[in-house]
């Protein structure tokens, strides 16, 4: 459902529709850099009333989602915030899902489109469980700030989301070349949704707080990107597993008792490393057009003429203006691929043409990432800030 912000009687002026699983918010409401800049200081508000929103019920309901996904939950206290991933019997993620707690009700959004297939999915696993399930999708919005709102906190009817990005959960491991949360690039990386009434959406733009605006999808994309936080859908694609974005820092408790997909978490863990790794890239801004998602990442070759035919080495996954570093992205690399090459994303065909963007990688998952290498000394804890 398009959301009234976008279009309709209620739609605020200048707004432009974003693209992708992002149609149905807008993208801008006229000036981007300026919204983006306003969303990292903490005086802007996102629309995110396109992800899906699902809530579990009755006594049973933090033990029995604790059987069934990658996170212990049994013991989550109420207002507590987390992430957890349903998995396939092969460790491939399914549904990331950022879940709290508020001591009545379990509240889990998803991306766009899969609020429903989750709800479908839960309910036909109640079996002899006390627990209910219901799609909130359409009747609860997410709202997105990096900063508190003033005011919403003390409201009954507005749940609060906080990402426990990049600090390691009880029982994860970060896949970073530096397992010490505190040098991660994006420490400081500081992002909530808030659960409020779809019903007062329309009125948002007035009721903000003084100093507080819109700021559009595009603003939080960049910021996403630049604290190299993974997206599903976006980032990952019917192979993926947790190792290869680093949610195993976030979304696993490799410590937890059995659940679908637990084979494949601990044997990549414990004796492998997972075949593909995220990287951050920073493109070269020369051009006008950031290169699109799905376009060919290949190791720069000695001639440009040879980029055409060069064999790819991942894919690029998303791809963002930031209001400080430029243009940016994330991609999905094999794990063989040098740290150290420089790289360029592909776009075209032979026939029509190439066009190509240079790119510096930094690494996100570490080529040498797993159990053996790099386990730091006993288990890092952090939690929501």
């Amino acid at each position: 459902m398009t959301s009234p912000l976008l279009s309709g009687p209620h739609a605020v002026h200048g707004a432009v529709a974003g693209s992708g699983p992002d149609a149905a918010v807008a993208a801008h409401y006229g000036q981007p850099v300026a919204e983006q800049r306003a969303l990292a200081a903490g005086t802007a508000v996102v629309d995110l009333s396109h992800r899906g929103v699902v809530t579990v019920t009755g006594p049973d309901r933090l033990t029995w989602l604790h059987v069934l996904t990658s996170q212990r939950l049994d013991r989550l206290a109420p207002g507590t915030s987390t992430e957890t991933l349903f998995l396939d019997v092969q460790g491939r993620i399914e549904f990331d899902c950022h879940l709290v707690d508020d001591g009545a009700t379990t509240w889990l959004t998803v991306e766009p489109g899969e609020g429903a297939a989750l709800a479908d999915w839960l309910e036909r696993m109640r079996f002899a469980s006390r627990v209910e399930v219901a799609d909130r999708t359409g009747e609860v919005a997410v709202l997105g700030a990096t900063a508190d709102v003033p005011g919403w906190d003390g409201r009954g009817d507005v749940v609060r989301w906080r990402d426990p990005w990049p600090a390691i959960g009880e029982g994860g491991f970060p896949y970073t070349e530096d397992p010490d949360p505190a040098h991660h690039p994006a420490a400081d990386w500081s992002w909530s949704e808030y659960l409020v009434p779809a019903a007062e959406l329309p009125g948002l733009p007035g009721a903000l707080p003084a100093g507080w605006g819109l700021a559009g999808v595009l603003a939080a994309e960049a910021l996403r990107i630049a604290a190299l936080r993974p997206r599903h859908g976006v980032d990952t694609d019917d192979r993926t597993i947790p190792h290869e974005v680093d949610l195993v820092r976030t979304a696993v408790h490799l410590a937890k008792g059995c659940y679908k997909g637990q084979e494949t978490i601990a044997r990549v863990h414990n004796l492998g490393h997972p075949p593909r790794r995220l990287a951050f890239l920073q493109l070269d801004g020369s051009g006008h057009v950031l290169p699109a998602p799905g376009s060919d990442v290949v190791v720069r070759p000695e001639t440009e003429a040879e980029a055409g035919t060069a064999r790819p080495v991942g894919t690029l996954t998303s791809a963002a203006l930031h209001h400080e570093m430029g243009p940016i992205a994330l991609a999905v690399l094999k794990r063989a691929t040098d740290p150290q090459a420089p790289l360029l994303v592909r776009e075209g065909t032979a026939e029509d043409g190439w066009t190509l963007t240079a790119a510096a990688q930094e690494t996100v998952v570490s080529p040498r990432a797993g159990k053996a290498v790099g386990r730091p000394t006993g288990l890092l804890r952090g939690g929501p800030r």
